[in-house]
C-alpha cells in the first residue's frame, strides 16, 4: 500500500474494496467530468467494472508501470478524486504521464494542486522518472491553473488529439522535469 499524506488530502493506492466508493465518485461526475473526457456507457459506472479497472491497475504497479490514486480529503477521509501516474516508460526515456479528475464537490479548494504536488514528488523521489507529463483542453482553465501552480510548463499544442464527445480536441502539452523540481 502506497500512501502520500499531504495538508489538505492525502493520496492512497486505489483498492478492489474501493470499488464501490470509486463507482460513486464517477457516478456523481458522469455530466461533470465528461466536459472534458471521452464518455463513456453505461457498463463504466458499474461496480464490477470499476473493480475490474483497479484489478488492472495494480497489476500495472506491480511491473511499475501505473500507479492509480485515490485523493481524500484529510479532515474527512472522503474520496474526492483520483490521480494517476501512468504510461510510465522507463530508460531512455524515464517518463509517465498524470491524470487527474476532482469531484465538483470539492473542485477550486486546492485539493487537486496538492494531489499533483504529492504525484510529482512520488514519481521524481520514489518512481525514478526523469519527465512528468500531462495533457489539458486549452478550454480547462481549472486544470491548466493546477499546472501552473506546481511548476509544469506548457511545451506546446497537439492539435486534434483526443476524440471527446463526438469532436477531435487539441491540447496543450504540459511537463515538469526533474532538474526543475
Amino acid at each position: 500500500m502506497i500512501l502520500l499524506e499531504g495538508t489538505t488530502c492525502y493520496l492512497r493506492i486505489l483498492t478492489e474494496e474501493d470499488a464501490m466508493i470509486f463507482t460513486e465518485l464517477v457516478s456523481r461526475n458522469k455530466e461533470y467530468w465528461t466536459v472534458f473526457e471521452p464518455r463513456h456507457d453505461a457498463s463504466y459506472y458499474t461496480v464490477p467494472m470499476q473493480r475490474e479497472k483497479i484489478r488492472e491497475s495494480l497489476y500495472q504497479m506491480r511491473d511499475r508501470r501505473e500507479y492509480n490514486f485515490g485523493i481524500f480529503d484529510s479532515e474527512t477521509s472522503k474520496l474526492v478524486g483520483q490521480i494517476s501516474l501512468y504510461s510510465i516508460k522507463r530508460l531512455p526515456f524515464s517518463s509517465g504521464f498524470v491524470g487527474y479528475s476532482i469531484d465538483h464537490e470539492s473542485a477550486g479548494k486546492g485539493m487537486g494542486t496538492k494531489a499533483l504536488e504529492l504525484v510529482t514528488k512520488f514519481a521524481f523521489e520514489t518512481a525514478g522518472l526523469h519527465r512528468v507529463e500531462a495533457f489539458v483542453s486549452p478550454r480547462n482553465v481549472a486544470s491548466i491553473r493546477v499546472l501552473e501552480k506546481t511548476k509544469f510548463d506548457r511545451e506546446g499544442l497537439h492539435r486534434k488529439l483526443l476524440y471527446i464527445n463526438g469532436v477531435w480536441e487539441d491540447h496543450y502539452m504540459y511537463a515538469q522535469l526533474e532538474d526543475d523540481y
